[in-house]
């Protein structure tokens, strides 16, 4: 069970919140509220310091309890209110890693507890900052600063690392190859298919401005501002879509293996097999052990206060097959709805090792996010020596993983079939 000292009324921290509470609601329109979406209300509610959330009613398959014949049956059952069916899991690829479980009141949604194992968690981070978060793996840093060759991480790791020089201070830099300054602009983008594939293919999709205002900074004030790493296809995020001019960036081996073992491992006709729903398209999930690819992804770094809001996905042309997300480090609260806001979202703790696989045409396209990452919850296994391991190169891993959760997730962008007609080379 989770406790936090934000919820003990004499607690420094719950008074501290207390106060910023009625400092930001001394204004607000008392009915403020009626106004929101159920899912902006959840969003609200769990994210808020003061007053602590009840998480009496997420669902925590750490505490989930019941007997074998249940779990042997495929029943579905209830924890913390929430209806969840165990599934059968293929042996042959799952490893003999714990269970497999669906949500009913999502179709597609299945949650794989602690799928990843201790050892292989800390090899992700290691290379989720190590290796992953550099050239030629675009970041969120990159618009606005000249990265090091060798990473930030690694240069983080130095003692004599020089500043990272800011892109805006580059002598002759023609403003016009950018898109537009000022603030961030919302955008609504088309759900991709193969009909419209050609037109988002072409459309425009400038860089970055990189801003004006940002100073020279040394690696390690830079890494607790680092947000997230793109892994094969590049994501353009000012127009939500794939620029598949760039190439097709490397999806790493080990990452790749986790994933397809996850969709490997799951009786798929267990969660579709008695199911109509529309929307597959030629796509179809009595395949997908055999035409699952994963080809592009994020890997999103979150600190403490840190929160994703909900939204869809959107720009893959494949909208059903699985995108496979792998929690590691501090847990958080991931909320899951359906395909509008107005949908009562479904609240779901998240720990470290945990995968969640989104699939089919309803979960792929509902909306998600992230309200809440759980301070103090990082595991026991991130701080223990483990067996063929130097304890003092993982320290300084150990030391960042305390205050963060980071989260891979990838998916396929095209069906298998799928001719994009793509004249680019892979990066």
């Amino acid at each position: 069970m989770i406790m936090h000292t934000d919820s003990d009324p004499s607690s420094a921290a719950y008074k501290k919140a207390r106060r910023q509470h009625l400092k930001t609601t001394k204004n607000r329109t008392k009915d403020l509220d009626a106004e929101w979406t159920p899912f902006r209300a959840a969003e609200k509610r769990y994210k808020a310091r003061f007053p602590p959330p009840d998480l009496s009613h997420v669902l925590d398959l750490t505490s989930a309890t019941c007997d074998a014949e249940t779990l042997a049956s495929g029943q579905s059952f209830y924890c913390n209110g929430v209806e969840i069916k165990c599934l059968d899991m293929n042996e042959s690829t799952s490893c003999g890693v714990g269970k497999a479980f669906a949500v009913p009141r999502v179709p597609g949604l299945v949650i794989l507890p602690s799928f990843v194992s201790p050892q292989d968690q800390r090899r992700l981070v290691r290379w989720a900052l190590r290796d992953h978060a550099r050239y030629p793996n675009e970041t969120n840093l990159d618009a606005h600063y000249i990265l090091p060759d060798e990473g930030l991480w690694n240069a983080h790791l130095s003692s004599d690392a020089p500043l990272v020089r800011t892109r805006a201070c580059i002598p002759g830099l023609s403003k016009t190859e950018y898109g537009n300054s000022g603030p961030r602009q919302l955008v609504s983008n088309t759900p991709a298919d193969p009909a419209n594939f050609q037109s988002m293919l072409h459309s425009p999709k400038p860089p970055p401005v990189p801003s004006p205002t940002v100073s020279p900074a040394t690696p390690t004030a830079l890494i607790s501002k680092l947000r997230w790493a793109n892994i094969g296809w590049s994501y353009h995020w000012g127009s939500k879509q794939y620029d598949f001019t760039k190439g097709k960036g490397h999806v790493d081996n080990e990452v790749g293996v986790i994933c397809k073992r996850a969709v490997s491992s799951v009786n798929w006709d267990e969660v579709f097999g008695q199911t109509d729903e529309e929307g597959w398209g030629d796509e179809h999930w009595r395949s997908w052990h055999e035409t699952y690819e994963p080809d592009a992804g994020i890997v999103n770094y979150y600190q403490i206060k840190d929160t994703l809001m909900a939204h869809v996905d959107r720009s893959e042309v494949c909208a059903t097959s699985p995108l496979v997300s792998i929690s590691l480090g501090n847990a958080a609260i991931f909320l899951i709805g359906g395909l509008t806001r107005d949908v009562e979202p479904t609240a779901i703790i998240l720990r470290s090792g945990d995968v969640v696989i989104m699939s089919g045409p309803a979960c792929r396209r509902a909306y998600h996010g992230v309200p809440r990452i759980l301070e103090d919850t990082l595991p026991e296994h991130f701080s223990l020596k483990l067996d063929g391991e130097a304890f003092s190169s993982w320290k300084s891993f150990e030391l960042y993983m305390q205050t963060t959760r980071i989260n891979i997730n990838v998916r396929q962008v095209f069906p298998k079939g799928f001719n994009p007609g793509l004249q680019v080379e892979s990066l």
